[in-house]
């Protein structure tokens, strides 16, 4: 799994107490206390799990990657992940946010001609050819992941889940600061989306086994370069114990005490 060799990979780059120093001086130049650990950062009130692009044609057999000759085995092993990590976070009371593309339109309203010079170049046909994403399609539905009635669904026409969408609309309006990082492509989609969510001041935690792309040298190289400049990487069970413990607290706290056993009869 890929995962599990980036988690061991990036542990110690993690451990915050390897410089205490340079985070108390942190702490003291903030206008508010950080978020110094995971379990500070993925606290649900203030944590949102972004699920971007798991669409048949970026994760199915028929989908565009597949009809461009991708392997699409890392991408639907990390799907198959997936519906624990969000059942965690619903349990938890995390706000879960689908994010899913419209590329293609019949009138083109989205596929700039630097888009579709790109895609002429390097996508064998995808956008140009063959349409992406279509609104109503199969190609566009999701995959193995569906949000509920209730959860927000962010449609984007660009790499970033930010760019021209109300997805930071939706994030102040629940408070959050901490966004959770899941989906496809790692190095595309999900890293220009955490990019942008750490110049906008949100704290990133980008699940190393909860996004994928489609080969394993780009998988490593953008969890490398998330580590180093723009969040913090972790493990699906990491993020689930986290969120786990706080299900646990909620579900003893609603539950009725014990009925004292009634007196005997005289």
């Amino acid at each position: 799994m890929v995962g599990a060799r980036a988690d061991a990979h990036y542990d110690s780059a993690i451990d915050v107490s390897s410089s205490p120093d340079a985070l108390e001086a942190a702490a003291v130049l903030a206008h508010r206390p950080l978020l110094r650990t995971l379990e500070e950062k993925a606290q649900p009130t203030h944590t949102a799990l972004l699920v971007i692009d798991v669409q048949n044609d970026f994760c199915a057999a028929g989908g565009m990657m597949d009809r461009e000759g991708q392997d699409l085995r890392d991408v639907q092993e990390m799907a198959a992940a997936l519906p624990r990590l969000i059942d965690a976070a619903r349990a938890a009371g995390v706000l879960v946010v689908f994010v899913r593309n419209v590329y293609s339109t019949a009138e083109n309203h989205y596929l700039s001609d630097v888009w579709l010079e790109q895609a002429s170049r390097r996508r064998s046909g995808s956008y140009t050819v063959w349409p992406v994403c279509e609104a109503g399609s199969w190609e566009g539905d999701f995959y193995s992941v569906r949000p509920l009635p209730e959860e927000p669904v962010i449609t984007k026409h660009r790499f970033s889940a930010f760019h021209n969408t109300d997805l930071e609309t939706v994030l102040r309006a629940h408070s959050i600061r901490s966004v959770v990082l899941s989906g496809v492509a790692t190095n595309v989609c999900v890293e220009t989306t955490a990019r942008e969510a750490f110049v906008r001041d949100y704290y990133v935690i980008f699940l190393s086994d909860g996004t994928a792309t489609y080969d394993r040298a780009g998988h490593e190289t953008t969890l490398s370069s998330i580590d180093r400049f723009f969040g913090q990487v972790a493990t699906i069970e990491d993020v689930v114990t986290c969120w786990s413990t706080v299900a646990r607290g909620q579900d003893s706290a609603v539950s009725p005490p014990e009925l004292a056993p009634s007196p005997s009869a005289s």
